[in-house]
């Protein structure tokens, strides 16, 4: 049934984390409603939602410059994105 993509454990715990921080949004969402706006250092007026699409987009630039630069392992960017996301959640 799934064989039309290459499912590897890696890919599936990106799709795991992924649904899962939407459905903590969700939680989130449901339990203090309005998406917790505030303005950040980039001088726009974000929501949950927003700071968790700039942390999944950052991340993927993260991952494909370093593969692009550097190739393989990965451990070092995944330490890079990990910040990167605690600093869009914190300051954007």
């Amino acid at each position: 049934m799934l064989s039309w993509m290459a499912w590897t454990w890696p890919t599936a715990l990106v799709f795991i984390g992924i649904f899962s921080a939407i459905g903590v949004l969700i939680f989130l969402e449901i339990r203090t409603p309005g998406g917790d706006a505030r303005k950040g250092i980039l001088g726009l007026t974000t929501t949950r939602g927003d700071r968790l699409f700039i942390t999944l987009l950052g991340t993927s630039y993260i991952f494909l410059a370093w593969l692009g630069l550097v190739g393989m392992p990965l451990w070092i960017p995944l330490g890079l994105a990990i910040a990167w996301g605690g600093f869009s959640f914190w300051k954007v």
